[in-house]
């Protein structure tokens, strides 16, 4: 039974697949996907990326349409950067918690206590958040866009796990705001130390995302990109991988002679993963959910993620 159902599933995906392709023919449509997606769309898509990468795309592209498989703040980036294109995504209830920790009202009491400071914002925030800061970074380039500014003050939001990460590389202060991700923060160092002693020949390589006291662990530390580069070019062919499970797709793309071990079974973003085969058809067919950014929000959040895309990766 269990074998007819994988071959059905098989031959159902084979049909979205091809479904998908004549759609994104007739819309001249680019199909951009974030590594942590299931790996029946990273088969489909036309760019797989972390954040940058997939900010980076979205700009250059000459598709009419962007159908952007990610959470929504993801979508909200390409659509600032492509305001006369129509960008959807999969499911409008792809959010971000991490993204939600932060809001207008809060970060503009802060700049009022600190009028010297300028706002640097993890791309894993909101158009209206964006609007109110100085400069975007993310995971891969944000040690370059702290010194990249002339201000010895800086307001970092949301992410503190990431924040602290980065404050070890400069001199200059950080205000940083409180918030985290919910699947990188999760992970422990319990979790991490008995996989160690279950693979002592394995190499543990984390997201600044994870909790300081879990990345002082790692052999290396990394954006999504980062490790996965660092895992490709590496000697060794055993890792305990401390960032979302998406990521196992392209690992083993990459490196099939490799062995990857995720170093928490929970490492999964439910919010990535509502996104599927079946809904990136209905999208291109309702042309629906499409995101829509006010144009006065879209102006001056285009202008931190501009100054961001000229700051290379780390």
């Amino acid at each position: 039974m269990e074998a007819l159902a994988l071959e059905k599933k098989a031959q159902r995906n084979a049909e979205l697949r091809e479904r998908l392709m004549q759609l994104k023919k007739e819309r001249n449509a680019i199909i951009l996907a974030h590594y942590y997606q299931r790996a029946e769309i990273q088969e489909v898509a036309d760019y797989i990326g972390d954040s940058f990468g997939l900010a980076q795309k979205a700009r250059e592209t000459d598709a009419d349409v962007i159908l952007f498989c990610g959470v929504h703040f993801m979508g909200e980036s390409a659509k600032i950067l492509n305001p006369n294109k129509t960008v959807i995504i999969p499911d409008e209830r792809a959010g971000c918690p991490m993204a939600d920790m932060v809001n207008v009202e809060g970060l503009r009491k802060l700049k009022a206590q600190h009028p010297n400071a300028k706002v640097v914002a993890y791309i894993n925030t909101s158009a209206d958040v964006k609007a109110e800061t100085y400069i975007c970074c993310t995971s891969s380039n944000a040690k370059k866009v702290i010194e990249s500014i002339d201000s010895d003050e800086i307001i970092w939001v949301p992410d503190k796990n990431l924040g602290h990460y980065v404050s070890q590389f400069t001199d200059k202060k950080m205000i940083i705001w409180e918030g985290y991700c919910n699947t990188h923060d999760q992970l422990s160092v319990q979790d991490v130390m008995n996989l160690k002693r279950e693979h002592p020949d394995a190499l543990f390589v984390a997201h600044p995302e994870c909790r300081p006291e879990v990345v002082a662990l790692a052999d290396f530390v990394g954006s999504t990109t980062g490790i996965l580069k660092y895992c490709r070019e590496s000697s060794h062919k055993k890792f305990i991988i401390g960032t979302e499970d998406g990521t196992g797709y392209m690992l083993q793309q990459d490196s099939p002679d490799k062995t990857f071990i995720f170093a928490s079974k929970y490492l999964v973003c439910p919010n990535m993963k509502v996104n599927n085969l079946k809904k990136c058809v209905e999208a291109l067919e309702k042309m629906s959910p499409e995101i829509y950014v006010p144009e006065h929000v879209a102006e001056a959040a285009r202008a931190s993620l501009e100054r961001m895309l000229q700051v290379s990766p780390n």
